[in-house]
């Protein structure tokens, strides 16, 4: 997610929250379990959500490879915490 987000940046994400173009969220990989992914929120479609990285350097691991994935279960970011603070 760099430039947004850089490696060893904390997060701090709520869940329960309906999902918007733009926000940027924690959500699991559709295909692997366990692996946590953050991306930008491109488009809602009722209970789905598109997600892409912001990252256009490098080939990306959002819906572009794996399509819209749900809602439910992803995690709002609402606050990222500066590198020196961790």
């Amino acid at each position: 997610m760099e430039p947004t987000l850089v490696d060893g940046q904390g997060l701090v994400a709520v869940s329960g929250r309906a999902a918007k173009p733009g926000q940027l969220r924690c959500l699991e990989h559709p295909s692997r379990p366990g692996f946590w992914l953050v991306k930008r929120v491109e488009s809602v479609d009722g209970p789905m959500m598109r997600v892409v990285s912001d990252n256009d350097d490098v080939e990306a691991v959002d819906s572009r490879r794996f399509g819209p994935v749900p809602i439910a279960g992803s995690w709002r970011v609402i606050l990222k915490v500066p590198r020196r603070l961790m």
